[in-house]
């Protein structure tokens, strides 16, 4: 009798075994069944839309269009060949995908869906300026964290599909407002934030340097002005405006400013300072490359020509894009970017509605109210009259690339109205082959943002 009752607690313990394992295994099978599907040959997508409802990717292939119509977001929205691994599509092919455990593959009238914050149509319009000339623009609303504008040039209409891959251009394969770039003196921005923070506005306009086109260093380097004949003697605010590298070379120098100081600054505003592991941020999966530079020695070349946006400095235009946020909203908070507003499964169910979100504090509100009184009076002197209709702070910058050989042109600001809260970056490169302006752009940029 004990040996059957022996047996019938084994057989039943060995039940609830397979039992709970046959749970396991269904769990696990309605869990990653999506995931084998979409990396089968037999999987279905579902589409991307921009915030209007304009289809900016087309999971079935079964739409008409007209030629080039995905151009401005080919290399941003991407697809599923694999030839572009860091865009929307590649890094969300999960929430596109439809298929349930339960339904199956669903062909027709799957409604799994990205719901994008671009405006395509505005986005062309952008694209389209640019005509010929290479580079990129990006805005975002500044209060929610939308991105409104995103195109690269190079760029490519993935309905085209990828025989020709030999023949295309750098650079279309990726979206360059991700990646980083010589930031020229929109970089002065951060080093103005530095000084802010570590001496306080009224040292820091206290003080003045100057300029005769160019500067001998300390370490003995020249740092030449773009003006050979100089600023003469200048404030903070002047050197903003007139882009004066030997003031900030200068300024670099000053007893008042530790490097030590501005490196933990620089590290804050979320820069990789001298070989720090290089890092990413993301957006909706889609890596960003976070900026870096070298700070040695205030003495240095490298060290003061790294602050004024040249050396080893590299900044992403998304990135500088997100700094002008916590300027413009006098917080010292980034807005933090998202293209994806929210998705739709294969049922037409409502997921990943997005929220706004903020970084932590990089610099205090006193900061951040100077720094945009700063950029807003050099708007208002050297803007008015070449982007008309907006109040706007801004920052231009030219970038050495090609070890000097060419020129990039830069352009960081925002849009200081609450009706139109936009923060935006543009980059021309070749400015010197160009008689396009970044300003044009902006122009343009603004103008189909303000219509839609």
């Amino acid at each position: 009798m004990k040996s059957i009752k022996r047996c019938q607690g084994i057989i039943s313990l060995f039940l609830v075994f397979f039992v709970a394992g046959m749970i396991a295994l269904v769990i696990k099978i309605q869990r990653e069944a999506s995931f084998y599907m979409m990396h089968s040959d037999s999987h279905e997508l579902g589409m991307v839309y921009d915030r209007n409802g304009d289809v900016l990717f087309d999971g079935s292939g079964n739409g008409e269009y007209e030629d080039n119509y995905f151009i401005d977001v080919g290399n941003l929205i991407g697809d599923d060949k694999g030839q572009m691994t860091n865009t929307l599509v590649a890094q969300n092919l999960e929430k596109l995908n439809n298929y349930s455990f339960s339904a199956g593959l669903v062909r027709e009238g799957g409604k799994a869906a990205i719901y994008t914050t671009l405006d395509h149509k505005a986005n062309r319009t952008v694209y389209n300026a640019f005509g010929n000339q290479d580079g990129c623009a990006v805005a975002y609303n500044y209060k929610t964290g939308e991105i409104l504008i995103c195109t690269s040039l190079p760029s490519l209409d993935v309905t085209k599909g990828y025989e020709n891959i030999s023949d295309f251009k750098s650079g279309t394969l990726i979206s360059k407002t991700l990646y980083g770039t010589v930031p020229g003196s929109t970089q002065k921005v951060s080093t103005v934030i530095a000084a802010l923070e570590i001496m306080g506005a009224d040292t820091l306009f206290s003080k003045s340097f100057s300029c005769s086109g160019t500067y001998l260093n300390k370490g003995g380097n020249n740092i030449d002005c773009h003006n050979a004949y100089g600023h003469g003697t200048q404030n903070i605010q002047q050197a903003v405006e007139n882009s004066c590298n030997p003031f900030f070379a200068q300024l670099i120098e000053d007893e008042d400013l530790p490097l030590s100081q501005v490196k933990k600054i620089y590290e804050k505003l979320g820069y990789a300072v001298n070989e720090d592991e290089e890092e990413y941020f993301d957006i909706d999966g889609i890596r960003c490359q976070k900026a870096s530079t070298t700070l040695n020695d205030p003495y240095e070349f490298k060290t003061q020509w790294g602050c004024i946006g040249q050396g080893d400095t590299l900044v992403s235009p998304i990135q500088l894009m997100m700094w002008q946020s916590a300027i413009a909203n006098e917080s010292g908070e980034m807005t933090i970017p998202h293209l994806i507003d929210h998705t739709t499964d294969v049922y037409g169910k409502i997921n990943d509605d997005a929220k706004t979100q903020f970084s932590d504090r990089l610099f205090s509100d006193d900061t951040a109210e100077t720094v945009k009184q700063i950029l807003l009076t050099n708007g208002e002197n050297h803007y008015a009259n070449l982007i008309t209709g907006y109040k706007l702070g801004v920052k231009s910058g030219t970038a050495q690339v090609n070890e000097g050989n060419t020129e990039n042109s830069l352009l960081v600001g925002f849009v200081d109205d609450p009706d139109l809260p936009v923060a935006f970056c543009i980059l021309i490169e070749d400015k010197n082959n160009t008689s396009l302006k970044t300003e044009n752009i902006a122009q343009i940029m603004l103008d189909a943002l303000s219509r839609d």
